[in-house]
């Protein structure tokens, strides 16, 4: 069936007016959905998130975000931030395709180089977590993968200073060279040895276990922490070169000669720093010793001070001393040649070697119970103590006689009640224990719990302590040394 000649589409289509206006139209759209590429296609849904990152790396909006080399939506915008500590970060807003939303948690981002024009892109990968950012979630710093050092950056350090730099090393280090093939050879021929060694040194420091990664890390932060001071290190090596000036002075021959003579040196201390590693512990176990003691001179040094000036007069007087010790060190020498003091100094010896066992025995008596402390002072009390009329022991002389049956008098068998006292009973410790070797560790004398209405002859049973009087704490460690001790 013919399209009729006269209908009114086909005398629109006719008309050059309708035509200019279509082709108008389409023209405008097709600028308009070629410049809107980048950021996709209008009226279609998209999954928008923002990644923070330290440094954009020259990035700007509609620059490529893509997943595995796939690209998956663009950059919307990019936003600065400065934080309060100083520190300047940016936000990246994220224009995403849907099909990637959820992006898992624990994904990852980094700025890439797409060319060697400078166009960069964001590289995302994704990880492997079941909870994903939701639409305008924010991926925190963490995120955001150490910067690579791109090509561009690796190029723009060779500046001009630093090509003419290189230029004048390489000249330099010619010079150096030159002529010196021979000994360089042998150099090398000497290395030959070392490589075995080496390689036992690289599959040490290859071994994880050996920590070099934190090394380095470790370095790392070194580095940070010089950086700020980077111009005053420079000037050190101007200020450097004054000093190997000087010493370019006495190359020839006195550094020479030293270099000449260091092989025979390090060769000698090889050998003696064996010989003097126990004489290195022992120091260092000295000084480790000291440590307190020098620390103690900081509280101590003022009577050190007067030590010193007390001791230095009699310093200089010692020489006139010193004149007269010899006839007194020929006297020494003289008796300790004669044969009977040998004889006696030896008899001596034996001695005291079999009273050795007495004075153990009988040693604690004073040196813990503190019993001859407390004979002598209770000797001393006995004619000083005492009231008006009489000291004590002018009163044991006036006092009445004591009755039968009395432990001051004799009596034909142990106080056990009875006579004229019935509650008078034998209390006697002949043997007290005196925390001697053998003994319960107790000071028994003036220390026992008698028991009224009962008679007791000897050490009471159990441990009656070391506590007496006038103690001093090397005696009894429970004494204090302001009260002194005990009962």
């Amino acid at each position: 069936m013919r399209r009729r000649q006269g209908s009114p589409l086909n005398a629109a289509f006719r008309n050059p007016t309708v035509i200019g206006a279509l082709t108008v139209l389409i023209t405008i759209l097709t600028v308009f959905l070629a410049y809107n590429a980048n950021n996709g296609l209008p009226f279609v849904k998209s999954y928008r998130i923002t990644a923070q990152v330290p440094n954009a790396e020259a990035l700007i909006p509609g620059n490529e975000v893509r997943i595995g080399g796939v690209r998956v939506g663009v950059v919307e915008s990019v936003d600065p931030v400065a934080h309060d500590n100083g520190t300047q970060t940016a936000n990246l807003n994220l224009k995403l395709d849907e099909s990637v939303d959820p992006l898992p948690v624990d994904s990852k981002v980094i700025i890439r180089s797409r060319s060697a024009l400078g166009l960069k892109y964001l590289q995302i990968t994704r990880g492997t977590s079941d909870d994903g950012f939701a639409e305008g979630s924010v991926m925190p710093l963490r995120a955001a993968t150490p910067e690579p050092v791109e090509i561009d950056q690796l190029f723009s350090t060779f500046d001009e200073p630093t090509r003419v730099a290189i230029q004048q090393q390489l000249t330099e280090f010619g010079n150096a060279l030159a002529g010196r093939g021979p000994a360089l050879n042998e150099a090398i021929g000497a290395f030959r040895p070392l490589l075995p060694r080496l390689t036992r040194v690289m599959r040490v420091l290859a071994n994880p276990r050996q920590g070099i990664a934190p090394f380095f890390r470790a370095l790392s932060q070194m580095s940070s922490e010089v950086a700020p001071v980077a111009e005053v290190q420079a000037q050190a090596f101007v200020d450097l070169d004054t000093t190997l000036r000087a010493f370019a002075d006495v190359a020839r021959p006195y550094i020479q000669e030293t270099i000449s003579k260091s092989p025979e040196t390090l060769l000698v201390t090889s050998q003696t720093l064996p010989v003097i590693r126990p004489f290195l512990a022992n120091t260092r176990g000295l000084f480790k010793d000291l440590q307190p003691g020098a620390a103690a001179l900081a509280v101590s040094a003022d009577d050190i001070e007067s030590a010193l000036r007390a001791g230095i007069p009699a310093l200089r007087r010692s020489p006139t001393l010193n004149n007269e010790l010899p006839p007194t060190a020929a006297a020494l020498l003289r008796f300790n040649n004669n044969a009977d003091a040998r004889e006696g100094i030896t008899r001596l010896t034996d001695f005291s070697n079999s009273l050795t066992p007495t004075l153990q025995f009988i040693g604690p008596a004073q040196s813990t119970c503190n019993y001859l402390t407390l004979l002598l002072a209770n000797v001393g009390e006995t004619g000083s103590l005492g009231n008006s009329t009489g000291n004590w022991q002018r009163a044991n002389a006036l006092s009445n006689p004591a009755g039968p049956n009395n432990e001051g008098s004799p009596a034909s068998a142990p106080a056990n009640g009875g006579g004229t006292d019935p509650r008078n009973f034998l209390h006697v410790n002949m043997y007290p224990n005196t925390a001697a070797p053998g003994q319960t560790f107790e000071c028994e004398a003036g220390n026992e719990p008698y028991t009224p209405g009962q008679t007791s002859i000897g050490n009471i049973p159990g441990n009656q302590g070391i506590n007496t009087a006038l103690q001093i704490p090397m005696q009894n460690p429970a004494v204090s040394s302001s009260t002194g001790g005990g009962k």
